[in-house]
């Protein structure tokens, strides 16, 4: 299992719209045997585990370390994790979230919550963020290698970027630059 794609997964899952089964579809690439078994109680299902999960985000971004670990552990309470070593190739024995009677909804919710877990022991809750760029509110998880990132896509990036280079030349437009009355020509 690697917990890193799985705590990645959860943000890409907290992120998402969830306003029907192609929506969960749209965000479960490279998983196509999973496609057929989704459901409208794997919607519902995620709906209340994206609420439930929002606060972990939230607590980790505003540096709130027991609020971060405190949710983490009240959701694996409420989301038991049943964990297996997969022996499908027995060069590479890991870790996956049992699946033999879970719903798609059951299994990914134990995915995030195990990746979301194994990172946070393993890197700090710290890595867990929410998009500093204006309007956006997404999520993201920091795997950088300075633990220095604050958006959640490139875009997000970009577009703050921009923003912050525009307010910058505007501020170092001159007082006597901007109050400069036109300029009239005698005829």
């Amino acid at each position: 299992m690697d917990f890193v794609r799985y705590a990645e997964a959860s943000a890409r899952l907290l992120n998402a719209s969830l306003d029907g089964p192609e929506a969960l579809v749209a965000i479960l690439p490279g998983r196509e045997w999973l496609h057929p078994q989704v459901t409208e109680r794997d919607i519902t299902t995620l709906r209340r585990f994206q609420k439930e999960l929002r606060p972990v985000f939230d607590a980790a971004d505003a540096g709130d370390v027991r609020a971060t670990i405190d949710g983490l552990n009240d959701a694996m309470v409420r989301h038991p994790i049943t964990p297996r070593i997969s022996d499908h190739d027995a060069d590479d024995l890991h870790l996956h979230v049992a699946t033999k009677s879970a719903s798609v909804a059951e299994l990914l919710i134990g995915e995030a919550l195990l990746g979301l877990a194994t990172l946070v022991c393993d890197l700090g809750p710290t890595r867990l963020g929410v998009c500093q760029a204006s309007p956006c509110t997404n999520v993201f998880v920091d795997t950088s290698p300075n633990h220095s990132r604050r958006y959640c896509s490139d875009r997000c990036s970009s577009r703050a970027n921009v923003a912050a280079y525009r307010a910058r030349q505007k501020a170092a437009v001159s007082p006597v630059e901007e109050g400069r009355s036109p300029v009239t020509r005698p005829r």
